[in-house]
């Protein structure tokens, strides 16, 4: 899919392109690729003699690679941006080209986005543009606003982390966790766990991009105080993610702590079980050797008394376990 956004009135207004002719139509400040064809990669390659790197979004990347300028004076920037989906949450990789300097190429002055799904950022950013005029001024501005925005994303993903913790929380405190609501809440807390690791390492990468812009003396000094300020928020959620590690892992210590009062519940039982039970194994024992002389053996009582016998060296450990409170 091919997008492009153009300033009017101080506004950001999408076009969906379908061809060649629509896109040479039009003069963009913003061209972004979702999921593009082969066939939308050719209609920037001949529009804007832009050639879109095969390994635009590639994952595996080195960090190295991520962030550079090329000798045309194109600005190539490759950051991830936070999908937070309850079933599946995940990082998507963007890559960003913005050449600023180079005025023979037709691409000065356009930032373009390729991506492989539609990031939520982009969707709140396109939203606010054209409601809020003045918003937007130019290709940097798009790009310092999208990374604004995720550091805001990330900002509202951490409070619903606090308000999952805190359900948690709650439950674990409450002393009665079962093995089968601790294995619930283990789960959720993985989850929890999962999404704070993502948000931090999504903030980590965010902070790398805006410190490259700020290198790259592409911003003017409003432009270059707005990045100081995001990366002042995102100094801001480091330490919100490490306040929310700690807590995941005090909510995961106290929740294996009842696993394993449990557990040594059940094994209490059976010990005790075991050691009152060894009286009347020794009585057993006793009446069943296969020696002539036992008294017992012609008594017409005896088996009944044998029985009773060991009844009451069972019932004497376990009266003596329940008085000193080791069954509870």
């Amino acid at each position: 899919m091919l997008n492009i956004f153009t300033l009017a009135n101080g506004r950001l207004f999408q076009e969906e392109i379908e061809s060649l002719e629509e896109l040479t139509k039009f003069q963009p400040i913003w061209v972004d690729l979702e999921a593009p064809t082969l066939e939308e990669k050719r209609w920037i390659k001949q529009h804007y003699g832009l050639s879109i790197p095969e390994d635009a979004m590639d994952e595996d990347i080195e960090e190295s690679a991520r962030f550079y300028e090329e000798d045309n004076g194109e600005l190539h920037i490759r950051s991830d941006f936070l999908i937070d989906d309850d079933e599946d949450p995940r990082s998507v990789r963007v890559a960003f080209i913005l050449n600023q300097h180079n005025t023979n190429l037709k691409s000065r002055g356009v930032l373009f986005s390729i991506h492989d799904e539609d990031v939520p950022v982009f969707r709140l950013l396109r939203m606010r543009a054209r409601r809020a005029p003045g918003l937007i001024e130019d290709a940097k501005e798009v790009l310092l606003k999208l990374f604004d925005a995720d550091a805001e994303y990330s900002a509202d993903t951490l409070e619903g982390i606090y308000d999952e913790l805190e359900k948690v929380s709650t439950q674990v405190l409450a002393g009665d966790v079962t093995d089968a609501r601790a294995g619930e809440v283990l789960a959720a807390i993985a989850r929890q766990e999962d999404l704070n690791g993502r948000i931090r390492r999504n903030v980590m990468d965010t902070r790398r991009a805006v410190s490259f812009m700020m290198r790259s003396k592409m911003l003017n000094a409003e432009q270059f105080e707005e990045a100081r300020q995001i990366l002042r928020d995102i100094e801001s959620l480091d330490n919100h993610t490490a306040f929310l590690f700690d807590k995941i892992n005090f909510l995961m210590d106290a929740t294996v702590g009842f696993i394993n009062i449990n557990q040594n519940k059940i094994i209490k039982i059976f010990s005790v079980a075991s050691v009152a039970l060894l009286p009347p194994t020794l009585i057993a024992s006793v009446y069943g050797m296969n020696f002539k002389f036992m008294p017992e053996l012609d008594w017409s009582l005896g088996y009944p008394y044998a029985l009773g016998l060991m009844l009451a060296s069972a019932l004497g450990p376990m009266w003596y376990f329940r008085k000193r409170g080791w069954l509870k």
